[in-house]
């Protein structure tokens, strides 16, 4: 059992790359969503916001920031923006509609938040271009 345990506890830096990739997937199809109706327009939407409004840049932030953590580039700063974007969705979108995130609408936010927070200090793991680059220096 101890075998299992102890191989199983080293795939971790590749969960940690898997989690990423996923997560910067959904992140980038939340982007596609709000800019490009893809795969669908979300509620209430019927074309995309201004460029430069605070949802025009949410959307940029969502895709552009997406495909970064995506492709594991530049995740440590990358992610601590995104971290900080989450927050403030939460906080002005969400909270105004109720304490629990369950009940407001927030939980992806808040999950997001933390998952970005997470990689802004842990960095993309072995499967990124961050570990690519590293390992040519």
């Amino acid at each position: 059992m101890n075998d299992l345990v102890s191989k199983w506890t080293g795939y971790a830096p590749y969960f940690q790359s898997i989690l990423r990739i996923v997560a910067g997937a959904m992140f980038m199809l939340s982007g596609t969503m709000l800019m490009f109706g893809f795969p669908a327009w979300g509620p209430g939407m019927t074309a995309a916001p201004a460029l430069m409004s605070q949802m025009g840049i949410g959307g940029i932030l969502l895709l552009g920031g997406g495909v970064l953590m995506l492709l594991g580039l530049f995740t440590r700063p990358v992610a601590f923006v995104l971290s900080g974007m989450m927050a403030v969705a939460y906080f002005q979108f969400h909270k105004p509609n109720g304490f629990w995130p369950q009940l407001n609408g927030g939980v992806d936010s808040v999950l997001f938040c933390f998952i970005w927070l997470y990689f802004s200090a842990a960095g993309a793991g072995p499967i990124s271009l961050d570990a690519m680059l590293a390992k040519r220096k």
